[in-house]
C-alpha cells in the first residue's frame, strides 16, 4: 500500500491538463496519490464525498467550490489545501483557519507574468507605441522619420501602487532600464521601500508626478475605486493608467470622462464590469487599450503553477515548511 498522502483535485475539470501536464502531474504523484479523473467541481457528489473521507491535501485551482464547515466535516483527515492559482478568497473561509488547515497559493507564480505584461506596457507606453499605431491605422500614413518631443524611457517616472507580489516584481524587472520608480503602499515604511530601492511617496504626490501609474494594490473595502475623479485629476497631462490588478479599484465613468479629454491613457487588463458590457466606451476611446484579461497565466504559462503546487506537496510531505502559505489572518489588506 502507498505511504503517499492521498490528494484530491478540486477545480474546473478543464483546467488540470492544463495546469497539470504530463510530466508536471507526474511530479505531483511523487509526493501524493491523486488521480486526474477524479476532480471536485461539486463536493456534494457521492464519488467526491467517499474521497472527501480520505484526503489529507486538496489540490485546488479555479472553479474550487467553497470550502465550508460542511465539507470540511466531510473531510476530517484535511491537513492542506495547496492552490495552482492566486487569490484563495474565491473558496477559503474562516473554517480553514480554525481547523488548523495549512494554506498555500502558487500566486508567486501568477505574478511573474503579469508582470512582465506589465513592464512590456510600461516600455510600450513610454514610447507612445500604441497611440502611434492608432495614428497611422487612421491616417494610412507614416510622416517618416522625426524626433518626436515628449516621449521616451530615459528618466520618466514610473508610480507602482501597491507592494503586492506583482507590484514587488514590477519594480524588479524595472531596474535594468533607465526609468525612475516610485512607490506607494500604506502598509511599506521607509525602511522597507528603500529596501526596494525606491522612493516611498503619499499616493496623491506619486499621481502628481509620474507620467506612468501602474496599480498592483489587491481589492478591499479600502481599495474599491481607490482611483476615482479627484485622483486622475492629480495626474499630468500625458499620463498612462496601467490597470493589471482589479477593475473596482479604478472608478470607471471618471476614466471614460478623463479619457474623452484626451488627457489620459489607459491600459486596462481588468475592468469594472468584466466583462465590459458591448457598448462599453473602453473599446472605442482612442486613449483606451483593454485586453482580456490575459496579464495572467495563460497557455504553457500554466505548468508553471502547476510546478509551483508540486514543489510545496514535496516540502509539505518531507516535512519542509510551505514556501508558500496564505496567511488567512491577513485577509484584511491581501488580495
Amino acid at each position: 500500500m502507498s505511504q503517499r498522502p492521498q490528494a484530491l483535485f478540486a477545480m474546473a475539470a478543464e483546467n488540470v491538463p492544463q495546469v497539470f501536464p504530463p510530466e508536471v502531474l507526474a511530479r505531483l504523484r511523487t509526493s501524493v496519490d491523486i488521480e486526474p479523473d477524479l476532480v471536485a467541481e461539486d463536493f456534494t457528489e457521492p464519488r467526491v464525498l467517499g474521497a472527501l473521507a480520505r484526503t489529507e491535501i486538496l489540490v485546488t485551482g479555479w472553479g474550487c467550490p467553497r470550502l465550508d464547515e460542511t465539507v470540511l466535516d466531510a473531510a476530517p483527515r484535511l491537513r492542506a489545501v495547496l492552490h495552482s492559482a492566486g487569490s484563495v478568497k474565491s473558496f477559503a473561509t474562516r473554517a480553514l483557519r480554525e481547523r488548523g488547515v495549512a494554506v498555500s497559493s502558487a500566486a508567486v507564480a501568477n505574478a511573474l507574468p503579469v508582470a512582465e505584461y506589465t513592464l512590456a506596457m510600461i516600455l510600450l507606453a513610454g514610447k507612445d507605441v500604441l497611440a502611434a499605431r492608432d495614428r497611422m491605422r487612421t491616417t494610412r500614413a507614416c510622416a517618416g522619420w522625426g524626433v518626436i518631443p515628449g516621449i521616451g524611457n530615459y528618466g520618466r517616472r514610473v508610480g507602482v501602487i501597491g507592494a503586492s507580489r506583482i507590484g514587488r516584481r514590477v519594480l524588479e524587472l524595472l531596474r535594468p532600464f533607465d526609468l525612475r520608480p516610485v512607490l506607494s503602499d500604506p502598509y511599506v515604511d521607509e525602511r522597507r521601500a528603500a529596501a526596494l530601492g525606491v522612493p516611498l511617496l503619499p499616493l496623491d504626490e506619486l499621481l502628481r508626478t509620474s507620467g506612468i501609474v501602474t496599480v498592483h494594490a489587491p481589492e478591499t473595502p479600502e481599495t474599491h475605486r481607490m482611483i476615482g475623479r479627484r485622483e486622475l485629476a492629480l495626474m499630468p497631462d500625458g499620463a498612462v493608467l496601467i490597470n493589471t490588478a482589479r477593475g473596482a479599484l479604478v472608478d470607471h465613468d471618471a476614466l471614460v470622462a478623463e479619457l474623452r479629454t484626451g488627457r489620459l491613457t489607459a491600459i486596462l487588463d481588468v475592468t469594472d464590469p468584466e466583462p465590459l458590457p458591448a457598448d462599453s466606451p473602453l473599446y472605442d476611446l482612442p486613449g483606451a487599450f483593454v485586453t482580456p484579461h490575459l496579464a495572467g497565466s495563460q497557455g504553457n504559462e500554466l505548468a508553471r503553477l502547476g510546478l509551483t503546487v508540486a514543489q510545496e506537496a514535496q516540502r509539505l510531505v518531507t516535512g519542509g515548511e510551505l514556501a508558500y502559505a496564505v496567511d488567512l489572518a491577513a485577509w484584511g489588506h491581501t488580495a
